[in-house]
């Protein structure tokens, strides 16, 4: 069995007095892509947000071994954890390239020798951000939005790249780069957490997947399981196939 990056247990969280996150329980392995699939207002952003430390949350939480549930958010940045929000929030007035230089903050202070090596990197698996690194990053599509926002997460030398609805308002073609792109940094040694609501695409491309209905795992296993199951074909596939 593959090492376990990220272990989480009863994981509760919430905004305030609302908990919208009740008791869950989740795993990644070292190297793999894992996807959480659920309807809008599962609570699939939240967990993100819990996990990265962005939302006060109570539960066990231990990231390549270490216990990091007191753990500030810039700890767990240093620590290799990176998110990639829904909103994406890149610097719209600075240029790709300069979006891309300030993702390497982390590696750039632990004092890797060549972090910006990272740039060329991201330049090869995003050859259009290399076409567009002088432009304006508010100038962009939302496809190379959502490239240079992972772009820049990867700067950082991730252990862990959470993905928060990559597919958010793309199209189709531009939605079926990206996936193929996520599946190419599962090569690379990136493990990576994926919340979607494109349940297809998500299946498609992760090793192991979980379904959040109303704060509550309700399902998981073997992406290609899940993807088979009746009950998911029904409620998150079928309308895609009809669309």
């Amino acid at each position: 069995m593959a090492e376990l990056l990220l272990e989480v247990g009863a994981l509760h969280a919430g905004y305030g007095k609302a908990e919208v996150l009740r008791g869950l329980s989740l795993h990644v392995a070292a190297g793999s892509i894992v996807t959480v699939i659920g309807p809008n207002g599962a609570g699939k952003s939240t967990l993100l947000g819990a996990l990265m430390g962005l939302l006060p949350a109570r539960g066990a939480l231990r990231f390549g071994g270490h216990d990091i549930a007191r753990q500030a958010l810039e700890e767990r940045v240093m620590g290799g954890m990176a998110l990639v929000p829904e909103r994406r929030e890149l610097f719209a007035t600075m240029s790709v390239e300069d979006n891309l230089v300030l993702g390497g903050w982390r590696p750039r202070a632990q004092r890797v020798p060549r972090w910006r090596d990272s740039l060329d990197e991201v330049f090869t698996l995003f050859p259009r951000l290399k076409e567009r690194r002088t432009q304006q990053a508010g100038t962009l599509s939302g496809g190379e939005r959502q490239m240079l926002a992972i772009g820049r997460a990867l700067m950082g030398r991730p252990k862990l790249l959470m993905l928060d609805e990559p597919s958010l308002g793309l199209a189709p073609l531009v939605v079926r780069d990206i996936f193929a792109i996520i599946a190419r940094l599962r090569s690379s040694g990136v493990s990576i957490l994926l919340v979607e609501q494109n349940a297809r695409a998500a299946l498609e491309v992760a090793d192991h997947g979980y379904v959040l209905e109303t704060g509550e795992l309700v399902l998981h296993g073997p992406a290609a399981q899940l993807a088979a199951d009746p009950r998911i074909v029904e409620t998150y596939l079928g309308a895609q196939k009809k669309a």
